[in-house]
Parts: structure tokens; sequence; C-alpha cells
């Protein structure tokens, strides 16, 4: 039997859904313990997990007396945690448990992370001024140029730029990080299984700048990029109005967006399922990726919905497909360090 793939699922902020996402999440996921396939293990608050278990009946261990997963608490925090409000508490025990994942498979004890939601708000009033995960993970393993992917079904979207002012976002895209984000998301669709990934990549300014009428970004600085790529699958820039659309036609394997509601849009438009009588979520469906890590790591593509953590209602479906990802990554990493060693 291969060797069981080991996930780290941190808890995110424990004020929100990241411990019932997750206790539901490593249940439904279940068969893949019993089977040998997967490893679970959980970090953050081990007395929020049970008190959270607790209220929905959920029974610690399967059918033949296994636990779903191996808790690390990563406390004390002194402070206590109100459900569903932003505090440093739930900051420090969010920070706490990614840096915790971090080492875990920094020293082969885990094969990814899988992130709960955490509050940007909270771990600012920690005192960890970081713009999100992709950054806190870049300070951790002393990487500064990771890249997010966004992924929803065969639809996957990687960023020039993330958590920034639009004003800086010009700044930013440079024929240095252009180059790095098209290696990194050309190297994760091979491990996702795409031999000869398809990579459109989305203008900047409206219509790529009407030949410079709208800005020269385009033609000076993305196009030029776009061409040294051309003969690995590259092509582009195309009007962001419209490229997301060829994407959804399987025209693509996937879309470089310049910044981030350029690219997060669209994914989340087809990824959260809304009901049209009340207006309320029926599912979210979607997967945060860091790429350009020396570790893996996914995430679900939402928030940590303060309104509605404690009643039970979250759905799980993002941080399965998150786990799910996960395994993909990790076995075509297998795959490839296997041909290496041959």
């Amino acid at each position: 039997m291969a060797t069981p793939i080991r996930l780290a699922f941190t808890m995110g902020d424990p004020a929100g859904i990241g411990p019932e996402i997750i206790a539901k999440a490593v249940r439904m996921m279940a068969d893949l313990i019993t089977s040998g396939h997967a490893e679970f293990i959980v970090l953050g608050s081990a007395a929020v997990m049970q008190e959270i278990e607790a209220k929905m009946g959920m029974p610690a261990a399967n059918e033949h007396g296994r636990p779903f997963y191996r808790m690390v608490d990563v406390g004390p925090v002194t402070e206590s945690i109100v459900t569903g409000e932003v505090s440093a508490a739930g900051g420090e025990w969010a920070y706490r448990a990614v840096a915790k994942a971090v080492e875990l498979v920094q020293a082969n004890e885990a094969d990814s992370i899988v992130t709960g939601p955490l509050s940007k708000e909270a771990l600012h009033l920690a005192g960890h001024p970081f713009e999100g995960h992709t950054e806190l993970l870049a300070h951790l393993t002393g990487q500064r140029d990771a890249v997010m992917m966004l992924a929803h079904g065969d639809m996957h979207v990687t960023h020039v730029t993330t958590h920034c002012a639009l004003a800086e976002v010009s700044r930013r895209i440079t024929p240095v990080r252009l180059r790095r984000v098209f290696d990194v998301t050309r190297d994760a669709l091979q491990a996702l299984g795409i031999e000869q990934p398809r990579i459109a990549v989305a203008g900047l300014n409206p219509h790529c700048g009407e030949g410079g009428i709208l800005g020269k970004d385009d033609d000076d600085i993305i196009a030029p990029i776009v061409r040294e790529y051309a003969d690995l699958g590259f092509s582009g820039p195309w009007p962001g109005d419209t490229v997301f659309i060829k994407l959804r036609a399987r025209q693509f394997d996937a879309v470089v967006a310049m910044f981030h509601d350029q690219g997060h849009i669209p994914v989340k438009l087809l990824g959260f399922q809304v009901d049209p009588d009340t207006g309320s979520w029926q599912a979210i469906s979607g997967v945060n990726i860091t790429l350009g890590l020396p570790i893996l790591r996914t995430s679900v593509d939402h928030g940590t919905a303060f309104d509605i953590a404690g009643k039970g209602i979250a759905n799980a479906t993002s941080l399965v497909e998150a786990a799910e990802y996960a395994f993909r990554l990790v076995n075509g990493r297998r795959k490839e360090a296997a041909v290496l060693t041959h």
C-alpha cells in the first residue's frame, strides 16, 4: 500500500466556521482514513473542537474505534474566544496553527497544509500584520514570491498581484514577477495532471489598453513576456472581460489574472451557490492554492462567516475540495520525485 498522505488542517479563527467545517470534512472523508490512504492532523484549539463536535452530536471515532484525526493544540492563549466575534485571541490561535503546520511539513511530519478561514483583522489585532495566508506562509517559509491560485472544477486562475491597493497593481506587474507566476502556474497544472497546459494571460487595462489609448502596460510589459512563453502554451494578453468566458468554455486550462478582483470575481461567482428564494448560500465551492513555496498549501475559498458560526449550518464542501486538491498535488509531486530517482 502507498504511504498515506498526511494533511495538516489549520482551524483558522476559532470564532468562525473553521472548527465546524473541519469537523464535518474529516468525517466526510473518513473512508480515506479507514483505507489507509490518508491521515488527518488538526491544529488549533482542542477545547473549541470538542465543544463544536459535542454541540453537533459527532462521535469522536469511527465504527472501528479509530479517531477521525490527531489533534495538535497550539495553545494556550489566555484571552477567551467569543463565537462570531473578531478578537486578538482568535487571530493568535489562527497564527499559531499555521506556524505549527509549517513546522510539521518542514519536518516531514505532514505532506500538505489545508487551511481554514482566518480573519485578517483578528490577525492584525494579534500583532501579526500579514495581508492573508499567502503572505503569512511566504514569511514563515522565507519565500517572498508566492503565487495564489483559485480553482473551481476545471477552472484555474493564478494572480500576479493579490492583496494590495489598486493604485499599487501596475507598479507590481514587472517582467520578473510575470515570469515567476507563469512558471509556477505551468508547474502546478502539470502536477495536477495536465501535461500540456493552455494558459491565457489577462490584460491589465480595459481591452488590453486599446493600443495604448487606455494604458501602455499591456503592450509594453505584459505582451513581451507572453511572447517569451508562447511555445510553453501561453497566449495573450486577452481582455479581462472575455478571457474567463473562454476559460469556462474550456479553450484554456488556466488564466493568469493581473489583480485580486479580476481573478476572484469570476471564480466566486460560479462557486457560490445561492438559494434564489431566500438569498442564502446553499453551497460554497472553490479552492485557494498557494504556489511557489517549499510547502504545499490549499484552502477554502471563503471567509470566517462569523454571522453563522456556532450554528451548525456551515457547508464543508470547499474544505473537502481543498483536501482533494492537496491529495492531487502531493501525488503529483511524488510521481515527479519517483521519475527523478529512476
